[in-house]
């Protein structure tokens, strides 16, 4: 190599040191974010230095450390790390006053600067849901309102019918550098809002766990609604029957009330009432009739009837040549003879009584059709034997008198025509 390219060598040598040494010098940040409330660290660093200073300062240039000096009494900022290459101090308590651009000065010649930007999270305060009338009354409308302060950036609210998550409408307000946030639900409140938990969760960045939220569980008031519910399909004479009188409303419809046709009931000593339930401990004919079960409360009244008709015990009957008779049995998945006292229902008839006549009807027909049918029969087989066997039938004496000038002689020649007899018989056809 030759005097002048030894030269060119050492020079770009040199210009490379120095361009190395320009770029390590400049100050290396990074952006940070921490939840209102929390502790950050702030670190700058630096690939190359001459044993130049470095120094952070806060939004409001207020010097906070230079070098291991701490220039700003806050009892919160804390030194964590001082080298010539690294400078790291921690923030605690973290306040929104906080957030800001944050830099980090490396004394050069010319001063070398880098901004971090620290961004605080404003952490929403537990919601509140106003708006809710207890008790509420069947058919209101009722307006339920959410509302959280204190996020940033703005929340967001969803509301949940028991697990099932609804629709609100949501207004976010700014107030400073935090927002407020609210979500209105309307509601047409019927008897199935009753118990309905209905709860407003808060989304938001700086939770990261579980979500804020707060329930509020409604309580509808509503006038009884009663059913009458009975043991048997088909009551019998001597048997034992239950009918429970089911009432739902709130507030609960008790004591319920239980009257026959109209009037008291009869018979106390078979008829015992407990609660909600009448029961009949032997039936018998005389139990027949509309019984009505009657709940109520400040709301309102409700009642059902329940009609009543005893069927015979059944008798077994005998061996016959005809088909057997089948009626239909009631359709158990019915309401045997129930009605509930509403304004459109008009006239019940009691169902039982029908299909107990029907019932009686096909058995006399059955057994008049037997009776028939076993009379013909022998009317025709007598007939046919009568038929068989009428004619005139002659004795002996009768055989041979034709020819004989006396009884002897008659006989005689009665026998002797023995075999001609069939000649002599008589048929009516």
């Amino acid at each position: 190599m030759n005097q002048k390219s030894h030269l060119i060598f050492t020079l770009y040598t040199i210009y490379g040191i120095l361009l190395k040494g320009i770029s390590g010098q400049y100050p290396l940040v990074q952006n940070m974010t921490v939840t209102e409330g929390g502790t950050v660290n702030m670190t700058c660093r630096v690939e190359y230095n001459d044993n130049t200073s470095l120094q952070w300062s806060n939004p409001a240039q207020q010097t906070l450390f230079f070098g291991d000096k701490k220039a700003l009494r806050d009892n919160r900022i804390e030194l964590m790390h001082a080298s010539w290459s690294e400078l790291t101090i921690s923030i605690s308590d973290v306040t929104l006053t906080d957030e800001g651009m944050y830099t980090c000065s490396l004394f050069t010649m010319p001063v070398r600067t880098a901004k971090a930007y620290l961004t605080v999270l404003g952490v929403p305060e537990k919601p509140e849901i106003d708006g809710l009338t207890k008790p509420a009354l069947e058919g209101d409308q009722i307006t339920l309102t959410c509302m959280t302060q204190g996020s940033k950036p703005a929340a967001d609210l969803r509301w949940f019918r028991n697990e099932k998550e609804v629709k609100g409408a949501k207004e976010v307000n700014a107030s400073g550098k935090t927002f407020t946030v609210r979500s209105s639900l309307q509601l047409h409140v019927d008897r199935n809002d009753d118990g309905v938990a209905y709860t407003c969760k808060v989304d938001h960045v700086a939770l990261t766990q579980t979500p804020q939220q707060a329930t509020e569980v409604l309580e509808v008031h509503y006038a009884p609604h009663v059913k009458i519910i009975s043991s048997l399909v088909v009551p019998q004479e001597g048997q034992y029957l239950k009918l429970e009188c089911m009432s739902k409303g709130n507030p609960s419809p008790d004591p319920v009330m239980w009257t026959k046709d109209g009037g008291e009931l009869p018979d106390l000593d078979r008829m015992i009432v407990e609660g909600r339930e009448l029961t009949f401990t032997s039936l018998n004919k005389t139990d027949n009739g509309t019984y009505r079960c009657e709940a109520s409360n400040h709301l309102g009244t409700s009642s059902a009837e329940y009609v009543l008709y005893v069927y015979d015990v059944p008798t077994t009957l005998p061996p016959s040549t005809t088909p057997p008779l089948h009626p239909i049995p009631p359709d158990p998945t019915a309401q045997l003879g129930t009605h509930a006292s509403d304004p459109t229902v008009t006239g019940n008839r009691d169902p039982n009584a029908i299909g107990q006549h029907g019932t009686d009807h096909a058995l006399i027909g059955g057994v008049v059709a037997v009776v028939v049918f076993v009379t013909l029969c022998l009317i025709i087989v007598l007939g046919r034997y009568l038929a068989r066997h009428k004619g005139t039938y002659l004795t002996n004496e009768a055989k041979g008198a034709d020819d004989a000038p006396d009884a002897d002689t008659a006989i005689i020649n009665a026998e002797g025509n023995h075999a001609h007899a069939e000649e002599k018989k008589e048929y009516f056809i």
